[in-house]
């Protein structure tokens, strides 16, 4: 029986490892230059969203390119619209659903958009390690939208 797992597994990591590759010679790269194509490195940090005062969905990811990090916000991002929101880092895993202080969570940037995919750069004089979630926050209310744990 553990033989039998032990071969799904090997199949399994097979077929990972040969997709993540580089292309093989046999294979034709994209003749049309891609701007949203990166360099970047695994993610350093990534969660799912879920809501706080509102629904919120989708994922998040910490990628670093060219000595950069961003936010990256996937496809299936969605929260409510409201008043003034940002982006922030917060420094626990939750953040409040109300009463957020000033010296507990960086502002990133005014939310783009509340659904789909989207990318922030994180300032560089942020330290990531000292934040451990990313939230949706309106700050008129002093209110979180959802958050992700990193």
């Amino acid at each position: 029986m553990k033989w039998k797992y032990l071969i799904i597994l090997a199949i399994i990591t097979n077929i990972f490892v040969g997709c993540t590759g580089e292309p093989s010679n046999n294979q034709v790269d994209n003749p049309t230059p891609n701007t949203t194509k990166t360099s970047a490195s695994a993610p350093v940090g990534a969660g799912n969203f879920q809501a706080g005062e509102h629904p919120t969905k989708g994922k998040v990811a910490v990628v670093t390119e060219a000595g950069k990090q961003y936010l990256e916000f996937d496809e299936n991002f969605k929260t409510d619209n409201g008043p003034d929101l940002f982006v922030i880092l917060y420094r626990t895993d939750a953040p409040p659903v109300t009463g957020i202080k000033e010296q507990d969570y960086a502002q990133i940037a005014a939310l783009q958009k509340t659904s789909g995919k989207q990318r922030y750069a994180v300032p560089q004089n942020i330290k990531l390690a000292n934040y451990k979630s990313v939230a949706i926050w309106c700050r008129k209310f002093n209110a979180t939208f959802g958050y992700a744990a990193l």
